[in-house]
């Protein structure tokens, strides 16, 4: 015989009960949280391998989050975005994952991260041979009672070469050629026709922009992609020809730069390519060089809002406070 009273027992909602301290948290969530998703586009099925972090604010009065509410939001959202989009896009995901969570929590905030890794595939600079090519795409959000704050990234890899060495080599070339009888004009056309020797680095390039809530900016990862490999001294391929191999080597040492230089080109690229983003949008570049005659890499790094940019372009005047990431997704900047 059954006994009904054991068989009706409901156990109780831990996570709604009340915690021994009644303290509000600032993040619980879940990380690592990785997903394959595929999405169909120019006639051709496409990978993106995903990472996802996902966090709300906890109340004082709540014991816990309900941990298994973030993986049903997260499978929803990859249904509902991704079978409606021709290219993916991580920001979407992410401001789609974070109105949902929220709502579902009950939260005042949440807050997602996710990280995209892809193929792409891009022909070499002279023998054209198809090369695949890894790139990153990031995606933010955090959604609140004022909206949704959205940040868009990328991340690509490059080849720097170094300016200093490069000027120090040339000095001491100089003057075996002077010493070998050449003229200053001479040298001059040697050094015009043949690039001159330095030592180079692997560059990592990120850059990120946020849209304000009531912002409908669209913004192309690929252009964001141009700007980083753009900034540094050259692309670079996992396949190349010889012919290949000679002209990024040869291109990197005619476009010599430094981490900073990097930086500051992705400004420039940001600032000329889209002239229409508000000034309170958000602006992070980041590049780090793995040196090669070194034992330590370096790195380099500008954010702040674009109307901090545009107005120290156009005055001259330095701002010594730049609206960091943070401050700027939790809408104190």
């Amino acid at each position: 015989m059954t006994d009904t009273r054991t068989a009706s027992y409901q156990p109780p909602d831990v996570q709604a009960g009340l915690p021994p301290l009644e303290v509000s948290l600032s993040r619980v969530g879940v990380t690592g949280v990785e997903k394959v998703i595929r999405i169909r586009q120019d006639g051709a099925e496409q990978l993106f391998s995903a990472r996802l972090e996902c966090f709300v604010d906890l109340g004082p009065r709540q014991k816990g989050a309900h941990m298994s509410r973030f993986e049903e939001v997260v499978n929803d959202a990859i249904g509902e975005v991704i079978l409606g989009e021709a290219t993916f896009r991580a920001e979407t995901l992410a401001q789609h994952v974070a109105e949902r969570v929220r709502e579902r929590q009950g939260a005042r905030r949440a807050e997602v991260t996710i990280e995209a890794r892809y193929p792409e595939h891009k022909p070499a600079p002279v023998s054209g041979i198809t090369t695949q090519e890894i790139y990153t795409l990031y995606g933010s959000a955090v959604a609140s009672e004022r909206g949704t704050r959205r940040l868009i990234g990328v991340a690509a890899q490059g080849m720097t070469a170094c300016p200093c060495a490069q000027q120090l080599i040339e000095g001491s070339s100089r003057e075996r050629l002077l010493a070998d009888g050449f003229s200053d004009d001479e040298i001059l056309r040697i050094f015009d026709h043949v690039p001159v020797a330095t030592h180079n680095q692997r560059g990592l390039g990120t850059l990120h922009i946020g849209c304000p809530e009531d912002s409908d900016d669209d913004i192309d990862a690929r252009t964001l992609l141009d700007i980083v490999e753009g900034s540094m001294s050259s692309e670079i391929y996992e396949l190349m020809k010889r012919s290949d191999e000679g002209a990024v080597v040869e291109k990197a040492h005619r476009r010599p730069r430094f981490v900073e230089d990097c930086v500051r080109e992705m400004v420039r690229g940001v600032i000329e390519r889209f002239p229409h983003l508000r000034d309170d949008s958000f602006f992070s570049a980041r590049q780090e060089n793995l040196e090669t005659i070194h034992q330590h890499n370096v790195d380099a790094e500008r954010f702040g809002l674009l109307g901090e940019l545009r107005r120290e372009l156009e005055t001259g005047e330095h701002s010594p406070a730049h609206a960091t990431r943070r401050a700027w997704l939790d809408g104190a900047a």
